[in-house]
Protein backbone atom coordinates (compact mmCIF):
# COMPACT_ATOMS: atom_id res chain seq x y z
CA UNK A 1 0.00 0.00 0.00
CA UNK A 2 2.78 2.30 0.91
CA UNK A 3 3.84 2.12 -2.71
CA UNK A 4 0.49 2.79 -4.00
CA UNK A 5 0.49 5.91 -1.94
CA UNK A 6 3.86 7.46 -3.06
CA UNK A 7 2.75 7.21 -6.94
CA UNK A 8 -0.48 8.81 -6.03
CA UNK A 9 1.30 11.19 -4.37
CA UNK A 10 3.68 11.75 -7.32
CA UNK A 11 1.02 11.81 -9.40
CA UNK A 12 -1.06 14.66 -8.17
CA UNK A 13 2.03 17.04 -7.04
CA UNK A 14 3.66 16.03 -10.55
CA UNK A 15 0.71 18.04 -11.94
CA UNK A 16 -0.22 14.86 -13.91
CA UNK A 17 -3.75 15.42 -12.54
CA UNK A 18 -4.19 18.78 -13.71
CA UNK A 19 -2.71 18.27 -17.19
CA UNK A 20 -5.33 15.09 -17.63
CA UNK A 21 -7.90 17.68 -16.16
CA UNK A 22 -6.98 20.28 -19.01
CA UNK A 23 -6.58 17.47 -21.67
CA UNK A 24 -10.27 16.82 -21.09
CA UNK A 25 -11.65 20.33 -21.84
CA UNK A 26 -9.57 20.19 -24.97
CA UNK A 27 -10.86 16.72 -25.90
CA UNK A 28 -14.81 18.15 -25.12
CA UNK A 29 -14.45 21.36 -27.12
CA UNK A 30 -13.66 18.98 -30.04
CA UNK A 31 -16.61 17.02 -29.04
CA UNK A 32 -18.74 19.60 -28.90
CA UNK A 33 -17.88 21.39 -31.42
CA UNK A 34 -17.34 18.35 -33.86
CA UNK A 35 -13.88 19.03 -35.31
CA UNK A 36 -10.75 17.09 -34.64
CA UNK A 37 -7.04 18.00 -34.11
CA UNK A 38 -3.67 16.16 -34.23
CA UNK A 39 -2.04 14.20 -31.74
CA UNK A 40 0.73 16.39 -31.45
CA UNK A 41 -1.53 19.42 -30.01
CA UNK A 42 -3.58 16.90 -27.36
CA UNK A 43 0.31 15.91 -26.16
CA UNK A 44 1.13 19.82 -26.40
CA UNK A 45 -1.68 20.59 -24.66
CA UNK A 46 -1.00 18.27 -21.88
CA UNK A 47 2.37 18.78 -21.76
CA UNK A 48 1.76 22.28 -21.65
CA UNK A 49 -0.39 22.29 -18.49
CA UNK A 50 2.27 19.61 -16.73
CA UNK A 51 5.38 21.95 -17.08
CA UNK A 52 3.88 25.13 -16.42
CA UNK A 53 1.96 23.86 -12.91
CA UNK A 54 5.37 22.42 -12.15
CA UNK A 55 7.30 25.43 -13.02
CA UNK A 56 5.10 27.63 -11.10
CA UNK A 57 4.87 25.71 -8.12
CA UNK A 58 8.24 24.39 -7.58
CA UNK A 59 11.00 26.98 -9.77
CA UNK A 60 12.03 29.28 -6.75
CA UNK A 61 12.01 26.12 -5.01
CA UNK A 62 14.38 24.76 -6.38
CA UNK A 63 16.03 27.97 -7.62
CA UNK A 64 16.74 29.23 -3.98
CA UNK A 65 17.74 25.45 -2.44
CA UNK A 66 19.66 24.33 -4.73
CA UNK A 67 21.79 22.08 -2.10
CA UNK A 68 18.97 21.81 0.13
CA UNK A 69 16.68 19.76 -2.19
CA UNK A 70 14.47 16.64 -1.05
CA UNK A 71 14.40 14.01 -3.19
CA UNK A 72 10.58 14.47 -4.65
CA UNK A 73 11.63 17.48 -5.56
CA UNK A 74 14.76 16.43 -7.18
CA UNK A 75 12.07 13.40 -9.40
CA UNK A 76 9.64 15.92 -10.45
CA UNK A 77 12.36 18.74 -11.15
CA UNK A 78 13.72 15.70 -13.65
CA UNK A 79 10.12 14.44 -14.70
CA UNK A 80 9.33 18.30 -15.70
CA UNK A 81 13.01 18.44 -17.90
CA UNK A 82 11.50 15.17 -19.86
CA UNK A 83 8.13 17.26 -19.81
CA UNK A 84 9.74 20.07 -21.32
CA UNK A 85 11.52 18.40 -24.40
CA UNK A 86 8.16 16.55 -25.32
CA UNK A 87 6.65 20.06 -25.15
CA UNK A 88 9.21 21.77 -27.38
CA UNK A 89 8.97 18.36 -29.58
CA UNK A 90 5.15 18.78 -30.30
CA UNK A 91 5.16 22.49 -30.63
CA UNK A 92 7.36 22.48 -33.93
CA UNK A 93 4.32 19.73 -35.03
CA UNK A 94 2.14 22.74 -34.93
CA UNK A 95 1.01 25.12 -37.98
CA UNK A 96 2.19 28.56 -37.80
CA UNK A 97 -0.53 30.23 -36.22
CA UNK A 98 -1.14 27.22 -33.66
CA UNK A 99 2.89 27.80 -32.33
CA UNK A 100 1.71 31.69 -32.47
CA UNK A 101 -1.14 30.75 -30.15
CA UNK A 102 0.60 28.88 -27.89
CA UNK A 103 3.90 31.30 -27.54
CA UNK A 104 1.30 34.13 -26.21
CA UNK A 105 -0.09 31.08 -23.52
CA UNK A 106 3.79 30.65 -22.74
CA UNK A 107 3.71 34.29 -22.26
CA UNK A 108 1.31 35.12 -19.88
CA UNK A 109 2.65 31.61 -17.66
CA UNK A 110 5.93 33.31 -17.42
CA UNK A 111 4.41 37.06 -16.81
CA UNK A 112 2.16 34.97 -13.79
CA UNK A 113 5.43 33.14 -12.54
CA UNK A 114 8.21 35.50 -12.78
CA UNK A 115 8.84 38.77 -11.55
CA UNK A 116 9.49 40.97 -15.22
CA UNK A 117 9.12 44.35 -13.45
CA UNK A 118 11.69 46.14 -11.36
CA UNK A 119 10.76 46.28 -7.47
CA UNK A 120 7.57 44.53 -8.30
CA UNK A 121 6.18 40.66 -7.72
CA UNK A 122 5.12 38.19 -10.50
CA UNK A 123 1.85 38.20 -11.61
CA UNK A 124 0.84 35.60 -9.20
CA UNK A 125 0.83 38.08 -6.65
CA UNK A 126 -0.76 40.95 -8.00
CA UNK A 127 -3.82 41.52 -6.00
CA UNK A 128 -7.08 39.41 -7.34
CA UNK A 129 -5.65 38.79 -10.70
CA UNK A 130 -4.10 35.75 -10.64
CA UNK A 131 -7.26 33.89 -11.11
CA UNK A 132 -8.13 35.84 -14.53
CA UNK A 133 -5.05 34.85 -15.77
CA UNK A 134 -5.56 31.26 -15.50
CA UNK A 135 -9.05 31.16 -17.08
CA UNK A 136 -7.69 32.56 -19.39
CA UNK A 137 -5.11 30.31 -20.23
CA UNK A 138 -6.98 27.44 -20.06
CA UNK A 139 -9.28 28.75 -21.92
CA UNK A 140 -7.00 29.53 -24.84
CA UNK A 141 -5.54 26.24 -24.55
CA UNK A 142 -8.76 24.09 -24.40
CA UNK A 143 -10.87 26.10 -27.07
CA UNK A 144 -8.65 28.41 -29.08
CA UNK A 145 -5.83 26.50 -29.42
CA UNK A 146 -7.85 23.48 -31.12
CA UNK A 147 -9.87 26.33 -33.04
CA UNK A 148 -6.57 27.52 -34.42
CA UNK A 149 -5.21 23.97 -35.36
CA UNK A 150 -7.86 22.81 -37.28
CA UNK A 151 -8.79 25.77 -38.96
CA UNK A 152 -12.32 25.91 -37.11
CA UNK A 153 -13.87 29.75 -38.21
CA UNK A 154 -13.66 32.15 -35.35
CA UNK A 155 -16.91 32.84 -35.25
CA UNK A 156 -19.42 34.07 -32.36
CA UNK A 157 -20.42 30.73 -31.56
CA UNK A 158 -16.75 29.96 -30.84
CA UNK A 159 -16.46 32.93 -28.82
CA UNK A 160 -19.47 32.58 -27.03
CA UNK A 161 -18.43 28.40 -26.24
CA UNK A 162 -15.19 30.33 -25.08
CA UNK A 163 -16.67 32.50 -22.38
CA UNK A 164 -18.02 29.58 -21.13
CA UNK A 165 -15.10 27.84 -20.54
CA UNK A 166 -13.92 30.91 -18.97
CA UNK A 167 -16.80 30.84 -16.61
CA UNK A 168 -16.47 27.31 -16.02
CA UNK A 169 -12.50 27.29 -15.20
CA UNK A 170 -13.20 30.70 -13.43
CA UNK A 171 -16.17 28.92 -10.52
CA UNK A 172 -13.28 25.74 -10.64
CA UNK A 173 -10.59 27.77 -9.40
CA UNK A 174 -13.67 29.53 -7.03
CA UNK A 175 -13.71 26.21 -5.13
CA UNK A 176 -9.84 26.16 -4.95
CA UNK A 177 -9.61 29.67 -3.29
CA UNK A 178 -12.58 28.86 -0.64
CA UNK A 179 -10.92 25.57 0.49
CA UNK A 180 -7.06 27.50 0.36
CA UNK A 181 -8.35 30.44 2.21
CA UNK A 182 -6.73 29.42 5.49
CA UNK A 183 -3.44 29.22 3.27
CA UNK A 184 -3.36 32.06 0.99
CA UNK A 185 -1.18 35.29 1.83
CA UNK A 186 -4.12 37.91 2.96
CA UNK A 187 -1.94 39.87 0.04
CA UNK A 188 -3.18 37.98 -2.83
CA UNK A 189 -6.39 39.34 -2.13
CA UNK A 190 -8.41 36.04 -3.83
CA UNK A 191 -12.12 36.32 -3.97
CA UNK A 192 -13.47 34.74 -0.86
CA UNK A 193 -10.88 37.07 0.75
CA UNK A 194 -12.56 40.28 -0.78
CA UNK A 195 -15.66 39.10 -0.31
CA UNK A 196 -16.00 36.18 2.04
CA UNK A 197 -17.01 32.87 1.31
CA UNK A 198 -21.19 33.24 1.13
CA UNK A 199 -20.74 36.00 -1.40
CA UNK A 200 -18.02 33.65 -3.53
CA UNK A 201 -20.50 30.97 -3.51
CA UNK A 202 -23.16 32.99 -4.88
CA UNK A 203 -21.21 34.66 -7.54
CA UNK A 204 -19.90 31.16 -8.69
CA UNK A 205 -23.37 29.76 -8.51
CA UNK A 206 -24.45 32.93 -10.79
CA UNK A 207 -21.77 32.54 -13.18
CA UNK A 208 -22.80 28.91 -13.26
CA UNK A 209 -26.57 29.77 -14.08
CA UNK A 210 -24.70 32.50 -17.21
CA UNK A 211 -23.56 29.35 -18.43
CA UNK A 212 -26.71 26.95 -18.98
CA UNK A 213 -28.41 30.19 -20.54
CA UNK A 214 -25.36 30.54 -22.67
CA UNK A 215 -25.48 26.71 -23.67
CA UNK A 216 -29.35 27.15 -24.41
CA UNK A 217 -28.18 30.10 -26.90
CA UNK A 218 -25.54 27.87 -28.27
CA UNK A 219 -27.49 25.32 -28.78
CA UNK A 220 -25.51 22.86 -26.85
CA UNK A 221 -27.94 22.64 -23.56
CA UNK A 222 -28.29 18.84 -22.52
CA UNK A 223 -29.15 16.64 -19.66
CA UNK A 224 -25.94 15.91 -19.54
CA UNK A 225 -24.58 19.49 -19.36
CA UNK A 226 -26.83 20.48 -16.86
CA UNK A 227 -25.91 17.26 -14.77
CA UNK A 228 -22.28 18.28 -15.04
CA UNK A 229 -23.26 21.99 -13.79
CA UNK A 230 -25.12 20.46 -11.01
CA UNK A 231 -22.46 18.46 -9.98
CA UNK A 232 -19.68 21.60 -10.39
CA UNK A 233 -22.13 23.59 -8.48
CA UNK A 234 -22.43 20.54 -5.24
CA UNK A 235 -18.73 20.89 -4.86
CA UNK A 236 -18.68 24.72 -4.94
CA UNK A 237 -21.62 24.76 -2.04
CA UNK A 238 -19.58 22.01 0.43
CA UNK A 239 -16.85 23.39 -0.51
CA UNK A 240 -14.74 25.19 3.11
CA UNK A 241 -11.71 26.14 4.77
CA UNK A 242 -11.60 22.87 6.57
CA UNK A 243 -11.50 20.56 2.88
CA UNK A 244 -8.99 17.75 2.87
CA UNK A 245 -6.70 19.12 0.33
CA UNK A 246 -7.69 16.44 -2.13
CA UNK A 247 -11.11 17.33 -2.50
CA UNK A 248 -9.57 20.24 -4.66
CA UNK A 249 -6.74 18.55 -5.83
CA UNK A 250 -7.73 15.10 -6.69
CA UNK A 251 -11.72 15.62 -6.95
CA UNK A 252 -12.38 18.97 -8.38
CA UNK A 253 -9.86 18.34 -11.23
CA UNK A 254 -11.45 15.27 -11.66
CA UNK A 255 -14.94 17.00 -12.95
CA UNK A 256 -13.48 17.80 -16.54
CA UNK A 257 -12.26 14.05 -17.04
CA UNK A 258 -15.72 13.16 -15.33
CA UNK A 259 -17.15 15.21 -17.81
CA UNK A 260 -15.26 14.35 -20.80
CA UNK A 261 -15.81 10.35 -20.70
CA UNK A 262 -19.40 11.14 -20.45
CA UNK A 263 -19.61 12.91 -23.29
CA UNK A 264 -17.29 9.71 -25.28
CA UNK A 265 -19.92 7.39 -23.41
CA UNK A 266 -23.28 9.26 -23.88
CA UNK A 267 -22.67 11.65 -27.08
Amino acid sequence: MKIFRHLFRFYINSSVHVGLSCLALFCSTQQQLFFSSPFSLSLFVFFGTIFAYNFIKYESLIRRRKNGIRKELKVIGWFSAVVFLGLLYYYFQLRFQTQLGGFFIVALTLLYALPFFPNRSNARNWKGIKIYIVSLCWTLATVFLPALEADFSLDVMLFVYGLQRFLLVFVLILIFEIVDLKNDDPLLQTVPQQIGVDRTKILGFGLLVLFLVLDFWNGNFSLLSLSFILVTALFLAFANEYRFKYYTLFWVEAIPVFWWLALRLLL
